[in-house]
C-alpha cells in the first residue's frame, strides 16, 4: 500500500480545537483514486466520556480532509466493547456531511475490550460486498484503522493475520493504556509505519500528522532546512518531521524524545519495568525468572533441574518441591501422580448450538470438542451418565442420559449427529432440558440421591428467543450451568446462562479451530467431586466423604422430628376438640 494513500490531512494540526471552529484545508485535494476505509474503534469503559468526544472530534476532521464518494473514498465506522456495533457501514454515505451526523450521535457501548472480534467483524462483514466494499477484482485498497485504549481480552494474532491476509492493511492506534504487543500484533507491516502510540487522546493528532507521510507532495525536506531531529515528510505544499519508532515529537515539532513507556503505569510489572523502543519490558530481580505471561517473577524454579515425576505440576519451594494437580483432580498417596475423579457420579446434559452459522465444518469440529469432554468423565450407568441435545429452530435430544453406559458408545453416537442448521433458540432449548432431559424417564437419577445435574449449553452467537426465565430456572432447579461461548457469541447471554461466579462457569473462544484450550478448565470444573448412587457408601478420595455423610444424617434427623412434630400437633388439636364438645 506505499504510495497508495494521498490523503489531504492538513487540517489534523488544528484537531485540537473543537471540530465545529476547524477551517476546510486550502487548495485541490490530493487524488489517488478510490479506497475502503474502516475505523473500528474501541468504546469500552475504560474511555471515559471526554476522551472519547476528543475520539469523535478526531474522526470528523479527518473525515473533512478526505475525498469522500461512491467512486473515491468509501468510508465505514464501527464500534466495540464486549459486542460489535456498526456506526455506518461503506456504502451507506456518499456526502460527508452524512457520516459526520452519524458520528455526533455515536453512543459508546461502555463495556469490556474485545478487540479480536472486532477484526473479526471488521473482515467479514465490514469489508463485504453486501456492506459496500467494491469487489477484489477491482483492486480497490481495503484500509483498517483500529484505534485502543487497552489491552484486548480476547486474542488478536490470528485473527489480524487472517485479516492481513485477505488484503486488508491495519493501522494499530495505541492511546494511553494501550499495549504495545498487541498493537504490533494486529498491524500490517512494517511496523513502524503501521503501529502508533500517542500518550493522550489529546494527541491522537500525531497519527493524523504521521499519515502526512504518504501524501503525495512536493519534496520540501530535500531542501536541508527543515532542522527535523530524526525524519522529515513532505506534505502538500509543506513538511512536517516525524520520529523514530519508540519516540514522540516534542512541542517545538521538531526534536524528538524516547517514549518513557513505563510511565503510563499499566505496565503490570511485578518487580522492575524497563522502558525500550519497542515498548515496556519487565525484568525481575537478581535469584528470580520471569514467567510466561511476561509480567510476574518467581524464585528459580528447582523443578527445572530435577526429574520430579509430576503428572500435572512441579511447584518449586526453596530446597524443595511437591506436585500439583489441576483443580477437580487430587494428588495420590504417591505424591506425584493425579486421581482423574473416575468414581465421580454427575448426570451431565450438554446443549449444542446447530444453528447455521456454525457452517458443517465447525460443527464437526464441536462433535470433536464433546468427545473430548467424554474422554475425562467416568462413563457408566453408576459414574457419570450423558445425554446430548441439538437445537436451532428447534429442539432435538440425540440421545437421553439413560441410553449409553460406555463412553465409546457415547463417542459413537456423538459422530453420528447429523447438523441441524437454520435458527438459534437458545431459551427454547433451556425449556426442553429443564423440563425433559433431566427427568426421570429420559435417564436422569433421581433426586433422593443427590447426583450433581450439570447442563453445559454450546453457542456461536446471540439467542433468537428470550433466556432469561429458563436460565433462571435451571439454576433454580439445582442444575450446575456451563456457558461456551465462540466466534460471536454474546457475552451478556453466556454470563446469564451460567452458575455463578461466571469466571468459572463462562469460557470463550474466538473460533472454533482454537477452542481446545478451553478443555483444561471444563475438566477442573465439571469432574464432580461428590454424588450417591444407590446402595454405594462413598470413600473415593474424589468424593466429600465426612460432609455429605454428615449432611444426610442432619437431614433425615430433621424430617423424623418434622414428622413426629406434625403428629403430636394432630394429637393436640384432637384432645382440643374433645374438651370443647364435653363442655
Amino acid at each position: 500500500m506505499r504510495g497508495l494513500l494521498c490523503w489531504p490531512l492538513a487540517t489534523l494540526l488544528l484537531l485540537l480545537q473543537p471540530w465545529e471552529t476547524q477551517q476546510q484545508p486550502a487548495g485541490p485535494k490530493c487524488h489517488t483514486g478510490p479506497l475502503d476505509l474502516v475505523f473500528v474503534i474501541d468504546s469500552s469503559r475504560s474511555v471515559r466520556p471526554f476522551e472519547f468526544e476528543t475520539m469523535r472530534q478526531f474522526l470528523v476532521g479527518l473525515l473533512r480532509s478526505l475525498d469522500v464518494g461512491l467512486n473515491a473514498t468509501r468510508v465505514g465506522v464501527i464500534q466495540y466493547s464486549s459486542q460489535v456495533q456498526s456506526v455506518f457501514p461503506l456504502g451507506a454515505f456518499s456526502r460527508r456531511e452524512d457520516m459526520e451526523r452519524a458520528i455526533r450521535a455515536l453512543v459508546p457501548l461502555a463495556q469490556g475490550t474485545m478487540t479480536g472480534l472486532a477484526i473479526q467483524y471488521a473482515m467479514n462483514v465490514a469489508f463485504s460486498e453486501a456492506e459496500g466494499a467494491r469487489p477484489p477484482k477491482e483492486r480497490v485498497p481495503r484500509v483498517a484503522v483500529i484505534v485502543t485504549d487497552g489491552r484486548p481480552q480476547d486474542r488478536v494474532a490470528e485473527v489480524a493475520a487472517q485479516a492481513r491476509a485477505r488484503g486488508i492493511e491495519i493501522y494499530a492506534v495505541g492511546v494511553q493504556r494501550a499495549d504495545v504487543g498487541s498493537l504490533r500484533a494486529m498491524a500490517s507491516p512494517p511496523l513502524d509505519e503501521h503501529v502508533f502510540l500517542v500518550e493522550s487522546f489529546d494527541l491522537i493528532r500525531e497519527f493524523g500528522l504521521q499519515f502526512q507521510g504518504r501524501l503525495c507532495a512536493i519534496d520540501l525536506c530535500a531542501e536541508g532546512t527543515h532542522g527535523c531531529d530524526h525524519h522529515c515528510v513532505s506534505s502538500p505544499g509543506s513538511y512536517f518531521c516525524r520520529c523514530r519508532a519508540g519516540f514522540v515529537l516534542q512541542e517545538d515539532q521538531r526534536s524528538c524524545r524516547a517514549i518513557n513507556h513505563c510511565g503510563f503505569g499499566n505496565h503490570s510489572c511485578e518487580h522492575e519495568c524497563v522502558s525500550t523502543l519497542g515498548g515496556p519490558r519487565c525484568r525481575c530481580r537478581e535469584g528470580h525468572v520471569l514467567l510466561p505471561d511476561g509480567r510476574t517473577c518467581q524464585v528459580r524454579d528447582l523443578c527445572n533441574g530435577v526429574d520430579h515425576g509430576c503428572e500435572f505440576q512441579c511447584v518449586s519451594e526453596g530446597l524443595s518441591y511437591r506436585c500439583l494437580c489441576p483443580e477437580g483432580r487430587r494428588l495420590q498417596a504417591d505424591g506425584k501422580s493425579c486421581l482423574r475423579c473416575r468414581e465421580g457420579h454427575v448426570d451431565l446434559v450438554l446443549l449444542v448450538d446447530g444453528s447455521k452459522s456454525v457452517r458443517p465444518q465447525n460443527f464437526e469440529l464441536v462433535k470433536r470438542f464433546v468427545n473430548q469432554i467424554v474422554d475425562f468423565l467416568d462413563v457408566s450407568p453408576e459414574g457419570t451418565r450423558i445425554g446430548l441435545v441439538q437445537f436451532s429452530s428447534r429442539v432435538r435430544t440425540e440421545f437421553p442420559l439413560g441410553r449409553y453406559g460406555t463412553a465409546a458408545e457415547v463417542k459413537q453416537a456423538v459422530l453420528a449427529v447429523e447438523y441441524m442448521e437454520r435458527g438459534t433458540m437458545t431459551g427454547l432449548a433451556l425449556r426442553h432440558m429443564v423440563e425433559h432431559s433431566f427427568s426421570e424417564a429420559q435417564g436422569a437419577r433421581p433426586r433422593a440421591l443427590n447426583v450433581p445435574r450439570v447442563g453445559l449449553v454450546f453457542t456461536d452467537g446471540r439467542s433468537q428467543d428470550d433466556i432469561s426465565v429458563w436460565a433462571a430456572r435451571a439454576k433454580e432447579e439445582g442444575i450446575v450451568m456451563y456457558a461456551v461461548g465462540v466466534g460471536k457469541a454474546v457475552e451478556e447471554e453466556l454470563r446469564e446462562i451460567a452458575s455463578e461466579p461466571a469466571e468459572l462457569h463462562v469460557s470463550y473462544s474466538p473460533d472454533f479451530s482454537t477452542m481446545t484450550h478451553l478443555l483444561e478448565n471444563l475438566k477442573g470444573s465439571i469432574c464432580p467431586e461428590e454424588g450417591i448412587s444407590a446402595g454405594t457408601e462413598l470413600r473415593s478420595l474424589c468424593e466429600c466423604e465426612s460432609l455429605v455423610e454428615f449432611q444426610g444424617r442432619t437431614l433425615g434427623a430433621l424430617e423424623s422430628l418434622t414428622q413426629n412434630l406434625a403428629q403430636l400437633t394432630a394429637r393436640l388439636e384432637d384432645l382440643e376438640n374433645q374438651l370443647a364438645n364435653k363442655k
